[in-house]
C-alpha cells in the first residue's frame, strides 16, 4: 500500500479542543482478548465488514483505516471546524468501511470513508463547495480530448 505525504500540523485558531485518543497496538487488543487464540485472532484480523462504529473500533485495522481517512481529509482541508451555533444545521457522519480484495480473494486492505448525511443539506445556505474524491484529473483530460477528437 503506498505511504501517503505527510500531513502539515495542524493550528487551530478557534475555541474548539479535541482530546488526542490513545492509539491502538496490537499489544494491546491481545491482552484485551479472551485467552482462546480463535478470539485473539477474529480481534486482529476481520474478514467481514462491521455494520457500525462500535463494531470496527474493535479492531486494529479498521481503527488504522480510520486513522488513514481522517488524516486524508485533513490534508485536503476537507472542511474546517467552526464553534456551534444554535442556528447552524449540523450534518452527521457515518463510517462505510470495505474489504479491498487482490485477484486471489485475499484481503489487500482495509477502506473506511467518513461521508456525511448530507441529504438536508441547501446549497448556498449549509455548503458552498462539493468535495469527490473519487474523480482524477487524468479523466477530465481524457473526456476533454474525447469531445475534442469529435468537435
Amino acid at each position: 500500500m503506498p505511504s501517503s505525504p505527510a500531513s502539515p500540523p495542524l493550528l487551530s485558531r478557534h475555541p474548539i479542543v479535541l482530546r488526542s485518543r490513545q492509539p491502538k497496538t496490537t499489544a494491546n487488543m491481545v491482552s484485551s482478548a479472551t485467552a482462546n487464540t480463535a478470539a485473539t485472532q477474529i480481534l486482529l484480523s476481520p474478514s467481514s465488514k462491521p455494520v457500525a462504529f462500535s463494531d470496527a473500533d474493535k479492531y486494529v485495522a479498521w481503527h488504522d483505516a480510520m486513522c488513514d481517512e481522517i488524516k486524508a481529509l485533513r490534508y485536503n482541508h476537507t472542511w474546517s471546524l467552526v464553534p456551534f451555533h444554535p442556528s447552524m444545521n449540523v450534518v452527521g457522519s457515518r463510517w462505510v468501511y470495505r474489504i479491498k480484495r487482490r485477484v486471489d480473494d485475499s484481503i489487500d486492505h482495509y477502506k473506511a470513508r467518513l461521508v456525511a448525511r448530507g441529504f438536508t443539506q441547501q446549497e448556498g445556505i449549509d455548503y458552498s463547495e462539493t468535495f469527490s474524491p473519487v474523480i482524477k484529473q487524468v479523466t477530465v483530460r481524457l473526456v476533454f480530448l474525447i469531445a475534442v477528437s469529435y468537435n
